[in-house]
């Protein structure tokens, strides 16, 4: 059998990209090393697609010409780069020459696409030239090149391929690159000409956009299999056949520089001296796969569908969605269908994040070079009013101005001041970053009504003749029809939502199936962007700490308490503690200093997360104390927060800004960078959106779940160069619920087909029955709600209060724990028509009647206890305390099968009813839950024992589905860990029930009896 080298691997990839990819072949004697281009190719395209210029030349030059084309080349190569004179060209005396043409945005100009098929796209093997690096005899070393492809002579691409069957991979491809390719060779130089280096095999691909030696950073350029890193099998063809196939395809490559590699440039200011110096930092930006695949596909569906289509991108934290959106944007803005007609008249991309604003602005700019594609809205109303009836290219907004300025346009309107937004017969594309179920109910109902308003009008018109309710007038009725489209998708619009962890809404909302037939439509896993390096796994190296602490009765009497709420009180009073608190900084400080300190080079940062923004305060205070107590130097500590917040304990007020010693809000970030600045206690901030490499350790004194706990330890999966792993020290939380946020996105997101549209008739029966408010009082509210808002005055607004009034009054007729149920489902029918009516198009009045006057009634409510925390400080004082390390290991996710997401139904419509119990029993019971060794009498370790076992859910189960004799028999078995666990500190009675067999037996008895009785509801 004949031996497969890389010669031969070669050759393939070179007669797919001749035979099928648009290229010819040229020798490597064509490519002057000197230049570093293969100027035949480029003097050959200037004069065939640009004669009239070449001859004005020719006139000037004489002989000469080809020559002084080709040293202005080179200048403007050295000075503006490659990537900026394929795009925009370069000056030969005065004349501006294009050295690429790329494909038009339509077939309108039949011009502009003959000249992009004059294009001349080149592959040469085996390109040699002399290089800078010096071999051991100290004689200039020969470079060889395997693959090197060129744009009408500028080289573009260089490959290193490597065949297994060899005994190489492409991670020898890569030391080749970072050891043997030297970055002063003006083939590799930064910008000047080639913008991708990629080593390949037939396995895998890697590429980068910069030699540096060993501190070279390769990316993979894989497409993923199962959810994880590498390349699915190909029938008769190389897993990487996609790389020439279809990523380096004459016409794939042409887009790809036209319309996404680009250029970013970040600075950021460090002290210098007795100043401050600003460092400059470029990268050029190639796409990922999962970058460039997603934005194609998405392109693709569009131009072939046209608007209507709602779009999920669930793409991992930390994989480059800021770029993503960056490029889809400008994509849509310019994309026409096969007739040429605009497939959208405006992009709309929805966002919270400044740092996206500007990277869009930036990024669009280099690919078009002008200004007026993207629009800020930060001004007025006006603003946005211009910018969508003039059809501006791309504009950035928040979803929360949407209601507002749909207000202010009414009210405009209705002034005859004739402020309107034209979206008649126009198509928007709304681009969604994050997108959660903000995304969903009046919010976006306001953005929709906007964009669509001509069509909801015509819509309405329609159907106000088959409207039968005469309770209304024909003014009202309209306006309830207007509420109920705005809530449907709309045939002009688009959305395209990008997002790490969507939640049930948002996955089913954003529905439309992508290539592989299901959403969401595109994907890149959490899993696949840490198998692949791309981002760190922040749960590999994961401690849990659990305080163990000793609650004692401060009042003298034992009073009654609803345990949710003393629970919960019982937690913040532990939580704002100053004992707690310099226990948990002592922690902190130490193992930051011990642990931390020294990585990335000694640039390490760590993030502290906080509970509440009192507590960001309390932990910043006893921080920076317990750093000036010790006297430790390199520590300094920001604080992140909103607003002003008051300590009671020391009567006095604090701000972030005063507490970062007059430090600017927006200035936060770029300080956190600088060397003088290590740790970062935040409150509610800088847990999404913020993206520091440099953070490398979280400590967590916060309770996290779901989403947030995804969002906020994913701060920490940045790469960086030297960061080699991540810690987190969590104070609060369990492994088993860190794992169960985490798991449903770490491979795939699935979600529960849960959600009933008859729930909906269900819940507004319920609530009917309650008789806290009737049909009559529903009819009554909307006749005027639905009013224009012109012809309300001051007596309509009584009227509705009135009506709301009467039924708040009968609400508070009910006991507590039926305000708790109603409220409940009230909630419950509020949210799930808000969900569905998004999906289903109802042709329901009342059940829009129902669900504006339940959205108005949940705001009139009184607030449970009317809104007032439930304190128990003055009844409880903590009489011992001491932390223990329980666990230090990592978090496993790719063991067990993924949660599924519920639905709105999950949310239930009835309260729990809060049991009133001592609060002595309470206490023992937070002791045990928090795991105390330091119990008053050796009773409390059976009681522990008990409670831990009915907490346990595998015995719960067990208790629920078996008769007493199996039950007991089934204990018994797993007695002895739950005795292990309470061993340390009871270590007397530990050893008098593992070692008096007849003592064992009569515990066993008693506890399994009790266990049995109480998980069943059969105890006292």
């Amino acid at each position: 059998m004949p031996a497969h080298t890389e010669h031969d691997f070669e050759t393939a990839i070179e007669a797919g990209l001749i035979d099928r990819g648009g290229y010819e072949k040229r020798d490597p004697s064509a490519y002057d090393e000197a230049m570093a281009l293969f100027p035949d190719d480029a003097i050959a395209f200037i004069q065939a697609s640009q004669p009239k210029r070449w001859e004005q030349l020719e006139t000037l030059l004489a002989d000469k010409t080809a020559a002084t084309v080709l040293d202005s080349l080179t200048k403007e190569l050295a000075l503006k780069g490659s990537l900026h004179v394929l795009r925009h060209g370069f000056k030969c005396y005065g004349k501006l020459l294009r050295l690429a043409y790329f494909k038009p945005n339509s077939g309108m100009n039949p011009e502009s696409a003959a000249r992009y098929r004059q294009n001349r796209l080149t592959i040469t093997r085996q390109v040699a030239f002399t290089s800078a690096l010096k071999r051991p005899d100290g004689k200039h070393r020969r470079c060889i090149i395997d693959v090197t492809l060129a744009v009408n002579g500028l080289p573009v691409v260089t490959a290193e391929l490597k065949n297994p069957q060899t005994g190489q991979r492409a991670a020898d491809a890569i030391r080749q690159y970072e050891r043997d390719r030297d970055p002063r060779d003006l083939l590799f130089s930064f910008k000047q000409r080639a913008l991708v280096h990629f080593a390949v095999d037939p396995d895998e691909v890697w590429m980068t956009t910069r030699l540096k030696g060993d501190d070279t950073f390769f990316l993979p350029f894989n497409r993923g299999v199962n959810h994880g890193a590498g390349n699915p099998p190909v029938a008769n063809n190389w897993k990487t056949h996609y790389l020439w196939d279809e990523v380096l395809r004459a016409e794939s490559l042409m887009d790809i520089l036209q319309r996404f590699i680009h250029l970013e440039v970040a600075e950021h200011k460090t002290p210098a001296g007795r100043g401050i110096r600003t460092v400059r930092k470029e990268t050029m930006i190639f796409p990922r796969y999962h970058q460039l695949d997603a934005v194609r596909q998405l392109v693709r569906h569009a131009q072939a569908h046209g608007s209507g289509h709602n779009y999920l991108v669930q793409h991992s934290a930390g994989s480059g969605k800021s770029n993503s959106i960056a490029w889809l944007a400008h994509r849509l803005a310019s994309l026409h269908d096969a007739t040429d007609a605009k497939v959208f008249h405006s992009v709309i991309v929805v966002t919270d994040r400044r740092v996206l604003d500007a990277q869009l602005q930036d990024t669009i700019y280099q690919f078009e070079h002008k200004t007026g594609v993207v629009e800020k809205i930060d001004e007025d109303t006006q603003q946005l009013a211009r910018a969508l009836s003039q059809g501006t290219p791309i504009v950035i907004t928040t979803i929360q101005k949407f209601p507002f300025i749909a207000q202010a346009l009414e009210k405009l309107d209705e002034k005859g001041e004739g402020l309107r937004i034209d979206t008649a017969n126009k198509r928007f594309a709304v681009i969604v970053d994050e997108a959660h179920s903000s995304q969903s109910g009046e919010t976006a109902g306001a953005l929709r009504g906007m964009l669509n308003k001509a069509g909801i009008e015509s819509s309405i018109a329609a159907q106000l003749s088959d409207e039968e309710d005469d309770e209304l007038s024909d003014d009202a009725k309209a306006n309830l029809l207007r509420d109920a489209a705005r809530r449907k998708r709309q045939p002009n619009l688009s959305f395209f939502a990008f997002t790490a962890t969507p939640k049930f809404k948002t996955k089913a909302l954003f529905d439309e199936p992508g290539p592989n037939g299901t959403s969401p439509f595109h994907e890149y896993s959490m899993r696949q962007a840490i198998e692949e390096r791309f981002i760190m796994d922040v749960l590999a190296n994961y401690t849990t700490y659990k305080r163990f602490y000793g609650l004692v009765k401060q009042a003298e009497t034992d009073p009654e308490v609803p345990r949710k709420k003393a629970a919960k009180a019982l937690s913040r009073y532990m939580e704002l503690h100053p004992v707690n608190i310099d226990q948990v900084v002592s922690v902190i400080v130490e193992h930051f200093r011990l642990n931390v300190m020294h990585e990335i080079g000694g640039r390490a940062r760590a993030m502290v997360v906080t509970g509440s923004r009192l507590a960001a305060v309390k932990y910043k205070k006893a921080f920076d104390k317990y750093v000036k107590d010790h006297g430790y130097t390199g520590i300094r500590s920001l604080v992140a927060f909103s607003g002003t917040v008051d300590d009671p304990d020391w009567d006095a007020s604090y701000t972030e800004v005063s507490m970062n010693d007059g430090l600017p809000e927006r200035e936060l970030p770029e300080a956190f960078e600088r060397d003088d600045y290590r740790v970062l206690l935040v409150a509610d901030k800088y847990q999404t959106g913020f993206d520091q490499p440099l953070l490398q350790t979280m400590y967590v004194v916060k309770r996290l779940a779901g989403v947030q706990a995804v969002q906020t330890l994913s701060r920490l999966n940045r790469m960086a160069p030297g960061k080699a792993r991540t810690f987190v020290l969590d104070f609060v939380n369990d492994e088993a619920d860190i794992y169960q946020a985490f798991k449903p996105y770490y491979e795939t997101t699935p979600v529960e087909d849960n959600v009933d549209p008859q729930r909906l008739s269900e819940l507004q029966h319920e609530l009917l029955q309650w008789a806290v408010f009737s049909p009559e009082d529903v009819s009554a509210f909307a006749a005027i709600w639905y009013l224009r808002k012109r012809e309300h005055s001051g007596r309509e607004h009584q009227q509705m209060s009135s009506v709301l009034d009467r039924v708040v009054a009968r609400f508070n007729e009910l006991s507590e724990e039926e305000q708790s149920r109603f409220r409940g489902q009230l909630t419950a029918f509020r949210n799930l028509y808000s969900f569905l009516s998004q999906i289903i198009p109802y042709q329901d009045s009342e059940l829009e009647k129902f669900y504006t006057f339940a959205r108005n009634l949940m705001t009139k409510l009184p607030l449970p206890d009317d809104g007032a925390p439930f304190t128990l400080e003055d009844d409880v004082v903590l009489r011992y305390y001491r932390m223990q390390q329980l666990t230090d290991g990592s978090i496993e996710l790719g063991e067990g099968e993924p949660y599924a997401l519920k639905g709105p139904t999950e949310l239930g419509t009835a309260g729990i009813k809060d049991q009133e119990v001592p609060l002595s029993t309470l206490v023992e019971k937070l002791n045990e839950r928090f795991g105390t060794n330091f119990t008053e009498a050796d009773q409390y370790f059976f009681d522990q024992i008990r409670v831990s076992a009915e907490q346990d859910d595998k015995i719960s189960e067990a208790a629920k589905a078996n008769t007493w004799p199996n039950f007991k028999s089934y204990l018994e078995r797993v007695m002895d860990e739950l005795f292990i666990e309470r061993m340390e500190g009871n270590e007397e009675i530990f050893s008098r029930v593992m070692g008096d067999q007849s003592f064992r037996s009569a515990a066993h008895e008693h506890l399994a009896a009790e266990i049995f009785n109480n998980v069943r509801g059969n105890g006292d």
